[in-house]
């Protein structure tokens, strides 16, 4: 029996959505945390290079939609896997500030270039009945990447950070460049059909041009912009990754400096929260194409925000495992729907644009989160105030979610 092609596809983007996670998104604050130490840099310092890969994105992020639309994802996660490999060798040989920065924005761009938005675009254009299946399969790399954070915490206690980063730089770029090659353009490029299930036959005697309701939307970025949905739905992205940044950049130094924790325990701790993460994607698999995503991310922020108010008050480790099993659990389920949602509102033609413009909107929260928790923690001398002022706003990306009604199923210009 021949296996479609798109799933594949979607094996491959796991695998470097697993590499990309193991050896930086998910131990981000490991290193953070090691250069907390033998450098002795601010919070708000180090928090900076997250917001300047936040700041990038943004700038690029429009760029690169109109490039996924054209060019198609491949060359360019190739070159993501390139500029990132690039980028964790430069973080190897870091002595100063500037240096630092510099490699946080070869990474950054490596990352953007090979990571989860162009792997989403790429899935979007071979599923449409199992998209939202497809993209949570994917987010399991991200997931699995976190069971790698107490193996990179031991080789760095072991080794050091810097010889750990400049083997994770070599690591991605034997296996990225392979993997990048399983990602395709379009399966009628290629003689196959979206979700791998051939059209059904029309009828002698019936027209085969498909009515609205059968085909879906198709809206251009500009008809999407015009929407309510789509600011909506960046605005509650852009909140999730407000928490989400700032537990990646921040909880781990939390743990160690406010906690008392080791950096080891800390580590198990982030493993904790991906197993959790990880079963949210599983659930995300088995539900998603069967529940209205909008209000499942609604609820997730509301996880999301309790997840950190735990983590910011805790005295016990109880109260850590409630941290990691919220959090997770919600990173897990919501994740892969933020694109999932936007392919079934507003069609494929243009989603590459549409992704990127709101890549630009949802960068503000990247940028946001991990700089008020670091501001606030240098401030206060703690992170209690910064996480719980985190988890507000969490709870108000919530709202946002419930007000992301799917537009008119007809475009308006197509109306007029």
């Amino acid at each position: 029996m021949k296996i479609f092609y798109g799933w594949r596809l979607v094996g491959a983007a796991c695998a470097i959505q697993f590499l990309l996670a193991a050896l930086l998104s998910q131990c981000f604050g490991l290193y953070i945390a090691v250069l907390s130490d033998e450098m002795g840099w601010s919070k708000t310092t180090l928090a900076g290079a997250a917001a300047l890969q936040s700041v990038e994105s943004a700038i690029i992020a429009p760029l690169l939609g109109w490039l996924m639309d054209r060019l198609g994802p491949q060359s360019i996660i190739r070159v993501g896997i390139v500029m990132f490999s690039a980028g964790l060798a430069l973080l190897s040989q870091v002595s100063s500030v500037s240096t630092f920065y510099a490699s946080a924005v070869l990474l950054a761009i490596g990352a953007s270039f090979a990571g989860y938005f162009p792997l989403s675009v790429a899935i979007v254009h071979w599923f449409e009945k199992y998209r939202a299946r497809a993209l949570s399969i994917m987010s399991l790399g991200l997931a699995l990447g976190g069971l790698v954070v107490p193996a990179m915490a031991w080789s760095m206690q072991h080794w050091g950070w810097r010889s750990t980063a400049a083997v994770s730089a070599g690591v991605a770029f034997v296996l990225g460049l392979p993997l990048a090659g399983f990602i395709r353009r379009r399966p009628g490029d290629y003689g196959e059909h979206i979700d791998g299930l051939a059209p059904v036959p029309t009828p002698a005697g019936v027209s085969a041009v498909p009515s609205q309701a059968s085909r879906g939307s198709e809206f251009t970025a500009r008809q999407a912009l015009k929407t309510r949905a789509f600011w909506m739905l960046a605005l509650g992205h852009a909140l999730a990754l407000v928490v989400v940044t700032a537990v990646n950049v921040h909880a781990i130094t939390h743990m160690k400096e406010g906690l008392g924790y080791s950096v080891a325990t800390a580590g198990w701790v982030i493993m904790l929260m991906t197993l959790a993460q990880l079963a949210g994607v599983l659930l995300g698999a088995g539900i998603g194409d069967r529940f209205e995503k909008r209000k499942v991310a609604a609820l997730c922020m509301l996880s999301h925000a309790l997840g950190l108010l735990f983590l910011a008050y805790a005295t016990h480790m109880i109260e850590l495992i409630v941290f990691g099993v919220f959090h997770g659990l919600a990173w897990g389920l919501r994740g892969p729907f933020m694109q999932a949602i936007r392919a079934d509102y507003f069609g494929r033609t243009a989603i590459g644009v549409i992704l990127g413009m709101s890549g630009a909107i949802i960068a503000v929260g990247q940028v946001a989160g991990p700089m008020i928790a670091g501001l606030l923690a240098d401030l206060t001398g703690n992170y209690r105030l910064g996480f719980t002022v985190l988890a507000l706003m969490a709870a108000m990306g919530s709202m946002a979610f419930m007000l992301a009604i799917k537009p008119l199923s007809e475009p308006a210009a197509a109306r007029a």
